[in-house]
């Protein structure tokens, strides 16, 4: 298993969809990574050598922010945006969605399962 940003990526898979299991990696940016280091994007991640992983490590340290500093970036910029009282953030701090979708029905993603009102049916 090879171990890039702290994930261990899966061997058996092509080397651009293997790195889109790194977090702030997605399908663009692995080609773009895969680019960077010549390596074509039919391989697999177990017929990389060591010096190739350490390429596309090196790749991603240097130019990306992946993992824990991305998830730590977008925590605080949702906790600005509640420090503010902006309208965003009292979205955020009610678990409500925040793109102005509706709430009548729907965003059970956000709200969580429905709860029974008492005294409704009749």
């Amino acid at each position: 298993m090879a171990r890039i940003a702290g994930v261990n990526i899966p061997t058996a898979k092509r080397v651009p969809i293997a790195l889109q299991y790194i977090h702030g990696i997605g399908a663009h940016k692995a080609k773009e990574i895969c680019e960077k280091v010549n390596i074509a994007e039919t391989r697999r991640v177990n017929e990389l050598s060591d010096a190739e992983v350490l390429k596309i490590r090196e790749v991603i340290d240097r130019d990306y922010m992946v993992e824990g500093d991305l998830r730590r970036d977008v925590a605080m910029n949702i906790k600005r945006l509640m420090d503010l009282g902006c309208y965003r953030g009292l979205r955020h701090r009610r678990g409500l969605p925040v793109r102005g979708q509706r709430t009548h029905t729907n965003a059970r993603t956000r709200k969580g399962p429905a709860k029974a009102i008492a005294g409704k049916k009749k």
